[in-house]
């Protein structure tokens, strides 16, 4: 009768241990939260401080690259269309 008992009561489960289970990583997960918290402060500090030894402003620096790149792109064609892109004769 007894093993009858046992069988019709199912799952039991200890739920203390699962409590804390569950308290320890929702503290885990807040500590994380304010390790990635920190970090991120401190590489956002850093990048201003080395924006701001810059001395060109990265957004000005970008407009020159843009500027050669534009002047580059354009030379390319007129320069084949002048006449640039003939082969090179060789003496030998």
């Amino acid at each position: 009768m007894a093993d009858q008992e046992e069988l019709t009561q199912g799952f039991a489960l200890n739920t203390g241990p699962l409590l804390a289970g569950a308290v320890m990583i929702g503290i885990g997960s807040l500590l994380g939260l304010a390790g990635l918290v920190i970090a991120g402060a401190a590489l956002t500090a850093a990048t201003r401080r080395y924006v701001n030894s810059m001395e060109v402003p990265p957004g000005q620096l970008a407009r020159q690259q843009l500027a050669k790149a534009r002047a580059a792109a354009s030379a390319g064609p007129s320069a084949w269309r002048d006449g640039a892109g003939q082969p090179a004769v060789s003496d030998q």
